[in-house]
């Protein structure tokens, strides 16, 4: 299992986070609104859920049902950029 970031990160991306993953598997680029956990270096130690100040981070399992799709935004970053970003732009609010 792995954590997920999703929708409150959006405009926000407090690096909190960032600073407490003991493996640096949270990363973002300047460009992207928003933080993302790469699914297959997390060890699900669980010390980003409760560093972020938005509460967007959640288990795998756990993410809200209106938040799924952040689950393949946050793999797929890792794989696919442009296509990860062109998904969480079709999904984002506003």
């Amino acid at each position: 299992m792995t954590y997920v970031i999703t929708e409150p990160c959006i405009g926000v991306k407090d690096a909190s986070c960032v600073e407490v993953c003991p493996v640096d598997c949270i990363h973002s680029s300047d460009e992207d609104p928003m933080y993302f956990i790469d699914p297959n270096e997390c060890i699900d130690c669980g010390a980003c859920e409760p560093a972020c100040p938005v509460s967007a981070i959640f288990p795998e399992d756990e993410v809200p049902a209106q938040w799924q799709v952040y689950k393949q935004i946050n793999a797929l970053w890792f794989e696919d950029k442009e296509q990860a970003r062109a998904l969480l732009k079709a999904n984002a609010p506003g």
